[in-house]
């Protein structure tokens, strides 16, 4: 059973950079099976794609979120992160890791709260 976990900082200050990583096991972060997402979902408002990771480190994300986001992996920990420029208030959700099978988020993490705050 693949099972996801997000780390990172709950607390970021407007303008600074986010960055949180997600921890895979019960499978290889190298498998074409999975690609790779970051998924938010602000207070009180529906979940929002960010981005994904796939095959040969192939990319796409969001077009609101393009110019400040930035999703990689590291095969030797089996992990996947996010980084988010230049953060405000706006930014402050849950943030979600999951493994999409054939386009469909399947497995999630927990979760984690982000707040952006000085």
């Amino acid at each position: 059973q693949l099972q996801l976990q997000e780390s990172g900082p709950g607390l970021v200050k407007p303008s600074q950079m986010l960055s949180l990583t997600c921890t895979v096991s019960g499978g290889s972060i190298t498998t074409s099976y999975y690609a790779w997402s970051w998924i938010r979902q602000p207070p009180g408002k529906g979940l929002e794609w960010m981005g994904d990771i796939a095959l040969d480190d192939m990319t796409v994300y969001s077009p609101s979120l393009k110019s400040r986001t930035s999703i990689s992996r590291d095969t030797s920990k089996n992990q996947f992160s996010l980084q988010l420029n230049s953060v405000t208030p706006d930014d402050t959700a849950v943030y979600y890791c999951a493994a999409q099978v054939a386009g469909i988020p399947t497995y999630w993490g927990q979760g984690t709260q982000v707040t952006v705050s000085s």
